[in-house]
């Protein structure tokens, strides 16, 4: 079984069921220990893409999935693993379950810029599509956009 934490515009189901369509969704939890933030500007695309840094006080709300190894290979293409944009690693979910050893993807860049106003609404949509609670819906709409 590989689990896997999807945060940023990854929560939205019916874009999970797109790029990891035989991979069951698992329920919600908590990354402990790891806020959302943003990098990756000089990339040069619209804005800063969604990424994860450790921060002992934050947390990000996740959707969990069971990835089949096929769609496992599908999403790391995806999400730029094969080309060195993001590296895999694993953490700790806190779930209602229990803990869950998980892994997400993190951005291979410097932390710093804002997204775009686009992509943060997406990643807004999909937080609410996922189940996300107010609070950190709310912390998604104040972040500053380009």
């Amino acid at each position: 079984m590989t689990l896997y934490a999807a945060y940023g515009s990854n929560l939205d189901p019916r874009q999970m069921l797109q790029r990891a369509p035989h991979s069951p969704h698992l329920g919600t939890g908590w990354l402990r220990g790891w806020r959302l933030t943003f990098g990756g500007e000089e990339i040069g695309w619209e804005g800063s893409l969604a990424t994860l840094a450790e921060d002992s006080s934050a947390s990000v709300f996740v959707s969990i999935y069971d990835l089949t190894r096929q769609d496992e290979s599908a999403l790391d293409e995806w999400e730029g693993v094969t080309t060195d944009l993001y590296r895999k690693i694993r953490v700790r979910v806190e779930t209602l379950n229990g803990t869950q050893s998980c892994y997400v993807y993190v951005l291979n860049s410097f932390e710093g810029g804002i997204p775009s106003a686009r992509y943060l609404e997406i990643m807004i949509a999909a937080a609410l599509e996922a189940g996300a609670p107010d609070d950190y819906i709310a912390e998604l709409r104040s972040r500053g956009v380009r």
